[in-house]
């Protein structure tokens, strides 16, 4: 009777030949985050799609890191292209011996678009995590004052009588 494999990860193949899952994932990751493209990513690791397909339907964490991988992919296209709209691409003129240097403004424009509501997202996720620090000062700050005044009380009713004083007063 074969061992059977224990771990959080699906079985995937010992008996084939086929990497390891962390030997696999990892080159197909990384390939995936050059490239976005997950055939190629499959094929540089060895496995086919349908293997990754499948562990990315039934591993969460694999999923996760599949996701980040896409997306650094996707900023890698995205900064490809920024460049050449920013430096141009030379194409040859007709009758001319050097080539022409064109920019394409409305590929530029829409990314300009698709950049600014990528940024808004930014803002709006760092201001939530600059609230959040407000908040927690301001929580901080509301028990120093609870302390205090808590220590001011206990102090009052050692004072002797006629002495305590209103904390409105104060």
């Amino acid at each position: 009777m074969a061992d059977k494999d224990l771990s959080d990860r699906p079985a995937h193949g010992v008996e084939t030949g086929r990497p390891s899952f962390a030997d696999w994932s990892r080159i197909f990751l990384g390939e995936l985050a050059a490239t976005s493209s997950v055939s190629a990513a499959a094929r540089l690791a060895g496995v086919s799609t349908f293997v990754v397909y499948e562990t990315r339907r039934t591993d969460a964490e694999f999923n996760r890191a599949w996701q980040e991988a896409l997306c650094e992919g996707y900023d890698h296209l995205e900064m490809g292209l920024l460049f050449r709209l920013r430096a141009g691409e030379v194409k040859p003129a007709a009758g001319a011996r050097r080539g022409v240097r064109q920019f394409d403004n409305a590929t530029a424009l829409r990314l300009l678009t698709a950049h600014r509501e990528a940024v808004a997202r930014q803002r709006a996720m760092r201001d939530n995590e600059d609230a959040g620090t407000i908040l927690a000062s301001l929580n901080a700050k509301l028990e120093r004052m609870r302390e205090r005044s808590l220590a001011g009380a206990h102090g009052a009713t050692n004072e002797p009588a006629g002495q305590e004083r209103d904390a409105d007063e104060a």
